[in-house]
């Protein structure tokens, strides 16, 4: 998770590409669960991720027009070790049939990550064009938790059950 990313030895340019990088992830991811619900029938989760993969593209766009317009075509050289699941929702986080209110956890959890990661880079940002612009990503990361916690009061209360119930264990290989 970002609290782990060392952003005082990162250049502007590798925070930059890091921050492209995270975005990315997370809407190749998102854009793998939208595939899953559709798989399993679930089109209103399905189209959930999608709104959710659409708002990550456009903050990696952001970015990498920030990216390009301060260091043109010089290549990247950020260390993505550091990438996984900072913003991402979790490889097994989507499950079969699963419900939109499980979808708005995934997604909430997904969103305060990446609120966490522009938060803890905006101290040891030094240029005030890449501020203002993470100053902005996290600011859209706080309305993409209210517009999720404005999603969950509008949903009827889900029938109780536990989604790992149905989960086929591993099988032997």
């Amino acid at each position: 998770m970002s609290q782990d990313i060392d952003f005082s030895a990162l250049s502007l340019r590798d925070t930059l590409d890091l921050a492209i990088a995270v975005e990315e992830e997370a809407k190749e991811r998102y854009d793998d669960f939208a595939e899953q619900m559709d798989a399993h029938h679930t089109s209103e989760a399905a189209k959930f991720f999608r709104f959710m993969a659409a708002n990550e593209i456009k903050h990696a766009q952001k970015l990498s027009a920030q990216r390009a317009a301060l260091f043109g075509d010089e290549p990247n050289t950020a260390d993505t070790s550091a990438l996984y699941d900072i913003e991402a929702p979790e490889f097994d986080a989507a499950r079969a049939f699963m419900s939109m209110q499980a979808a708005l956890d995934v997604a909430m959890e997904a969103e305060v990550k990446a609120w966490l990661f522009y938060d803890g880079a905006l101290p040891l940002v030094d240029d005030a064009k890449v501020k203002e612009l993470f100053v902005e990503l996290r600011d859209q990361e706080q309305r993409h938790q209210e517009m999720i916690e404005e999603a969950r009061a509008k949903m009827p209360k889900e029938e109780e059950f536990d989604a790992d119930d149905f989960v086929d264990p591993p099988a032997a290989q």
